[in-house]
């Protein structure tokens, strides 16, 4: 699976967000791009395409910041992918331009077998699932 840095930004953005779901004082984005070294300039564009996706929310000003406009157990990673990054092609419209072969025919299907696989899976991986096993690399960090 091919994701753009971008798009793997805005997970690590949406995650740490998550994080703090339960507080209701927006997450300044100077504070996210120092805590994981992402540029600025960058985060902004990136919060920017979620928000239009509707997956944050913003408030301007000295105390404004970002939130989550959803539940993190209701924002799935494909949420977050997709709305950085489009859709991958169908995998068979590289093999489309060969001769008609069985051959052809089951890498074609294997190929988007495994694409379909992987967007099932990223659809099933809430934020919520990623802020607990967060939680839990903490707590075995701290026991150590």
């Amino acid at each position: 699976m091919r994701l753009s840095a971008k798009a793997q930004y805005a997970c690590v953005a949406m995650v740490d967000l998550a994080c703090r779901a339960g507080d209701t004082k927006p997450i300044q984005l100077k504070h996210i791009a120092d805590k994981h070294g992402i540029s600025q300039r960058f985060l902004v564009q990136i919060l920017l395409q979620l928000k239009g996706a509707g997956l944050v929310d913003s408030t301007r000003g000295a105390t404004g910041g970002y939130l989550l406009a959803k539940s993190p157990k209701l924002i799935s990673l494909a949420d977050i992918v997709h709305a950085i990054d489009q859709l991958p092609p169908p995998a068979p419209s590289a093999l489309s331009g060969l001769y008609s072969a069985p051959l052809i025919h089951v890498v074609s299907e294997a190929l988007q077998d495994a694409q379909d696989r992987e967007q099932r899976r990223l659809a099933e991986i809430t934020l919520d699932e990623l802020v607990r096993q967060t939680h839990q690399c903490s707590e075995i960090s701290y026991q150590i």
